[in-house]
């Protein structure tokens, strides 16, 4: 391990944008698979490195969906939101805002109530067993259409769980235009709650603009058409707008090609706020560490210039005032304490 590794393998960290079924690790996958052996999907953890392997963005939402379908009952829920926030433990991730989306788990018959109740049942033993604070993103799946956009808001606006801070959309968008989802959006944001859709992932930059005009986005999942746009780039560094960036999902899902073509470069000498993330990190075979590492090559950081992308984060999130606070004091003790 070299002293950037070991440095960021003990970075205090916050993390923006992850996916809750799809960070459900091998040994988790398999034994949920075992349960229900109707699946496709595999119950060999090394047979499961085959299966998450994506000819594209399309074949990646099938795989994705074959693993949500093995979410079938309130304890499968409790169960998968625990494990993924004992992972977090190991990276130091303080914090974190699941995208979780519960239209997947309400169609295939879980009460949306026992449903909220397993999530928040395990936010709380993560908090006070782990140490992780878990807050939710209930998000949209976009190909789903407007019966899942108005049962997710439903859910999101009448039972209302307490770790909710969030309203998105996910899953492909090509073919879904952001605008028809406009109202779904505005009913959440008069809720309380925060726009943080994903756009300009597989399509361009005008997916993004019409997420910051007609979502009113707060922040933009992934974002990764942006560099394609000089007005957005000045748009979002202009209004603070922070792009949730996963560079080993966009090579994963074939929106960007190679590592070396990756935008992110491109984003931050535009002064827009970047935050590093997952995505979905055990099917794509990394993690929160991984994707740290990843950025500071391509960004060429030292120490100083990693712990600065673990601040954008806490800067970026929907912790209160004085969460960020501490969070942001803890990475600066520890950036100060380093000896590699």
């Amino acid at each position: 391990m070299s002293d950037l590794d070991a440095f960021i393998a003990g970075l205090p960290k916050a993390e923006l944008h992850v996916h809750h079924v799809g960070s459900a690790s091998p040994r988790i996958v398999s034994e949920l698979a075992a349960r229900h052996p109707d699946s496709a999907v595999p119950t060999d953890p090394e047979a499961l490195a085959d299966y998450f392997t994506f000819r594209d963005f399309a074949h990646f939402i099938e795989v994705y969906l074959s693993v949500v379908d093995l979410i079938r009952d309130a304890e499968d829920v409790r169960l998968l939101t625990y494990e993924v926030a004992r992972d977090m433990a190991r990276q130091q991730i303080r914090y974190a805002e699941l995208t979780i989306t519960p239209f997947s788990s309400t169609r295939r018959g879980i009460p949306d109530a026992a449903f909220v109740e397993a999530i928040e049942d395990a936010r709380k033993a993560a908090e006070s067993e782990l140490g992780v604070v878990l807050r939710w993103c209930f998000d949209i799946p976009g190909e789903a259409g407007l019966e899942a956009a108005e049962e997710t808001a439903r859910i999101a606006c009448d039972l209302r769980p307490e770790g909710l801070v969030s309203f998105g959309l996910g899953g492909p968008e090509i073919g879904v235009p952001r605008p028809q989802f406009k109202p779904y959006f505005d009913r959440a944001i008069a809720a309380g709650l925060h726009s943080v859709p994903h756009a300009g992932e597989t399509t361009g930059p005008g997916t993004i603009w019409d997420a910051l005009r007609d979502l009113r986005a707060e922040r933009i999942g992934h974002g990764t058409s942006a560099t394609q746009d000089p007005a957005l780039l000045a748009h979002l560094a202009e209004h603070r707008i922070p792009l949730e960036v996963c560079p080993t999902s966009n090579i994963a899902t074939r929106a960007v090609r190679t590592l070396d073509e990756h935008p992110i470069k491109e984003m931050v000498d535009a002064g827009v706020l970047v935050t590093i993330n997952s995505d979905d990190p055990p099917m794509f075979g990394t993690d929160l560490n991984t994707e740290y590492a990843v950025a500071g090559q391509l960004l060429d950081l030292d120490t100083a210039g990693l712990a600065a992308l673990a601040k954008n984060a806490v800067e970026a999130s929907f912790m209160d005032a004085p969460a960020k606070a501490r969070l942001a004091t803890e990475i600066d003790a520890y950036t100060a304490s380093w000896r590699g």
